[in-house]
This record gives structure tokens, C-alpha cells and sequence, in this order.
């Protein structure tokens, strides 16, 4: 029979900062101080706890994968709708775009 965790836990000395105990679908990540912070603020702001934050940031972020079919989804609404073919040299100005536009938005 296995310990009760607070006997396991006096056993093997400290446990500040330390999981003693997640369910089975839980796992750990490793982060900042700086980034545990912000997520800290960040749930309290919500009312919500870390990992409902991680979880909302991972929901909200798409992947490559995802934006690449995104994309091909919109060309594809354009070009049937409204018969505008987008071009790889229009993607090309709107991904430069985007990506001085989250410059500015990191150095604000």
C-alpha cells in the first residue's frame, strides 16, 4: 500500500515547488519565472488558474498546418464568391506585413 502523500512527502525532505500528485491526463511544462508570472497575472485577471491559460493559449494558436488550410480555405472563398484569384506575390507583401506589424507590437 502506498504512502499517503504527506508521509511520502515528509520522507523525501522538502517539497516547495514540487506536483506531488497529477491526474492522469496533467503533465508539467518548464518556464520562465518571467513567463510563470505573466501566466500568474494573466489567470488571476480571469479568475481562471494556469493551466485553463495554457490551455485557452494553446486553443487560440494555430499551427502551420492550420494557417496554411485557413489560407487555402479563404483563397478558395475568394476565388468562388467573389472571382478574385490571390496571387503568391500578394501573399508574399501580406506575410511581410504581418510580420512588421507584430514587430511593432513586440517593441510597444
Amino acid at each position: 500500500m502506498p504512502a499517503p502523500v504527506g508521509v511520502a512527502a515528509s520522507l523525501l525532505g522538502s517539497t516547495a515547488g514540487r506536483v506531488l500528485a497529477v491526474a492522469d491526463d496533467d503533465t508539467s511544462i518548464k518556464v520562465s519565472r518571467r513567463t510563470r508570472e505573466r501566466l500568474a497575472r494573466l489567470a488571476a485577471e480571469r479568475g481562471a488558474t494556469l493551466k485553463d491559460v495554457v490551455a485557452e493559449l494553446a486553443a487560440a494558436t494555430l499551427t502551420a498546418a492550420e494557417l496554411a488550410e485557413r489560407e487555402q480555405r479563404a483563397r478558395a472563398v475568394l476565388a468562388r464568391h467573389f472571382g478574385i484569384e490571390v496571387t503568391e506575390a500578394e501573399l508574399a507583401a501580406s506575410a511581410r506585413l504581418r510580420e512588421m506589424i507584430s514587430r511593432r507590437e513586440t517593441t510597444a
